[in-house]
C-alpha cells in the first residue's frame, strides 16, 4: 500500500563557498543558530507536514550527516508508520556511481520510491534554511492538476541571475523557466523545491536518463523539457523567511536574523501553527553568565560559559569567551575558546578553534571573514 507523499532531500552538495566549515563536512551538517544544524529545517518541515516517508540523498563528506540523521528519531520520523532512509550513490562493479545532478541522483534512487509507492513526491534542497508545512504547497497542487508544482519566492532583479527563475501567467501557471539567466524576465525564483505527481516524474526522469545531452538536472533539463512536452507546471508562492546559506556572509546573515533585532519573519521562540524546528539535544549544562560579563542582543546556547563581552552574536553550546574579551557580531560555533582580552568583529568562529590570548581579529573590517585556528579569511 502506497503513501500520498514521500519526501527526498538533496544533501549531497560539497558547499565549498562556506570554505573550512565545509572541509570535513557535508553543508547540511553545519552548525546554525547556537544549536541547530542546517538539516533540521528541511527534516523538521517534514515531520510538521505529516511526511511518513522521507530519504535524504547524501554524497559528499556524509559520514558525520549520516550519523547525525540515524533513524529520524530527533525528528519523530522513525515510528511504525514512519520512514526515514540515508540513501547514498549507488555501488557497482567500477566503484561508486556518483551523482551527476539533482534529477540523476533522484533516478538512482527511484527503487526506494517505486517500494513508497507514492502518489506524489516532494522534492527539497538539505541546505536552505525555513519554517514551515508542505501541505498547503499540496493542496495546491491537487487542486490545479498540475504535473509539477514549483516553490518560488520574490527576491530583487539584482539576485535574480542566481537562480532558476519562473516565468508565470496572472493565475500562477508556468509559462517559462530560465535556469540563472543573465537577464532574467521575471523576479520569481525556484527556491529548489518541487512537488511532482509520481507517475509523471518516473517517465521524465527515465526519458532523462536517456538523454546522452542532458545534464540530468531538474532546473537545466527536466523542468524546460516538461514545459516543451506541454506538461502542467504551477509556480507556488512562498512568503515566508527563506534563506540559501551557501557563503560564509549569508551564513553569517542567517545567524543574526535570529536575534531579536534582526529579521522579524524568522522566529525560534514560539512556535507559530505547530511548526517546530527539531534538533539533537547535546546534554550539556546550563549556560553560565559570569558576573563581570556583558551580554546583549545576543542568542546564548546551554553548555556556553560567557565570561567576558559578547553583543549583537550568536553563541554555541560547550563555548568559552574568558574575561576581557570582546566578540561584536560574532557567530561562534560548538566548542570555540575565545581567550582572555581577546577581541572579534564580523566573524564566523569555526568549531573547536580557539581565539589566543590578546589576539585581535578584524577589527573595525566590514566584511564578514571565517576564523578557523586562529586565521581568517573573507567570506
Amino acid at each position: 500500500m502506497g503513501t500520498k507523499l514521500a519526501a527526498m532531500i538533496l544533501a549531497g552538495g560539497k558547499g565549498t563557498r562556506l570554505q573550512a566549515l565545509t572541509r570535513k563536512v557535508a553543508k547540511p551538517a553545519v552548525s546554525y543558530g547556537g544549536k541547530y544544524r542546517i538539516i533540521d529545517f528541511p527534516l523538521s518541515n517534514c515531520a510538521n507536514s505529516g511526511i511518513s516517508a522521507v530519504s535524504v540523498l547524501t554524497q559528499y563528506e556524509s559520514s558525520a550527516l549520516n550519523t547525525y540523521i540515524g533513524n529520524g528519531e530527533k525528528w519523530g520520523l522513525n515510528g511504525v508508520r514512519s520512514l526515514t532512509s540515508v540513501l547514498t550513490p549507488k555501488q557497482t562493479e567500477e566503484g561508486s556511481n556518483w551523482y551527476s545532478g539533482t534529477a540523476d541522483a533522484i533516478y538512482q534512487n527511484i527503487d526506494w520510491l517505486d517500494r513508497v509507492d507514492p502518489e506524489y513526491v516532494l522534492i527539497l534542497s538539505g541546505d536552505h534554511i525555513y519554517c514551515c508545512s508542505y501541505q498547503p504547497m499540496l493542496r495546491a497542487h491537487i487542486k490545479e492538476g498540475a504535473d509539477c508544482t514549483i516553490a518560488a519566492y520574490q527576491v530583487s532583479y539584482e539576485d535574480a541571475s542566481r537562480f532558476g527563475i519562473i516565468v508565470p501567467d496572472e493565475n500562477g501557471h508556468v509559462l517559462d523557466f530560465q535556469e540563472k539567466p543573465k537577464k532574467p524576465a521575471s523576479n520569481l525564483a525556484s527556491m529548489g523545491i518541487y512537488i511532482f505527481t509520481y507517475k509523471v516524474l518516473r517517465n521524465a526522469l527515465i526519458n532523462d536518463a536517456k538523454n546522452e545531452k542532458s545534464t540530468h538536472d531538474f532546473g537545466k533539463d527536466v523542468i524546460p523539457t516538461m514545459l516543451k512536452e506541454g506538461k502542467k507546471l504551477l509556480a507556488y508562492r512562498y512568503s515566508g523567511y527563506w534563506r540559501d546559506v551557501g557563503t560564509v556572509t549569508s551564513l553569517h546573515q542567517a545567524n543574526m536574523d535570529l536575534l531579536m533585532s534582526g529579521d522579524p519573519t524568522i522566529n525560534l521562540y514560539t512556535v507559530q501553527g505547530g511548526h517546530r524546528i527539531y534538533s539533537e539535544d547535546t546534554h550539556s549544562t546550563p549556560q553560565y553568565i559570569g558576573p563581570r560579563a556583558r551580554v546583549q542582543d545576543s542568542l546564548v546556547n546551554q553548555g556556553a560559559i560567557v565570561e567576558g563581552t559578547i553583543d549583537h552574536c550568536v553563541v554555541s553550546s560547550d563555548t568559552l569567551i574568558e574575561e576581557g574579551a570582546v566578540c561584536k557580531n560574532v557567530v561562534i560555533m560548538n566548542g570555540a575558546h575565545v581567550a582572555k582580552n581577546a577581541q572579534i568583529e564580523n566573524a564566523i568562529v569555526g568549531p573547536d578553534t580557539l581565539i589566543e590570548k590578546d589576539e585581535k581579529i578584524n577589527i573595525g573590517g566590514q566584511e564578514i571573514v571565517l576564523v578557523v585556528n586562529g586565521r581568517g579569511r573573507k567570506g
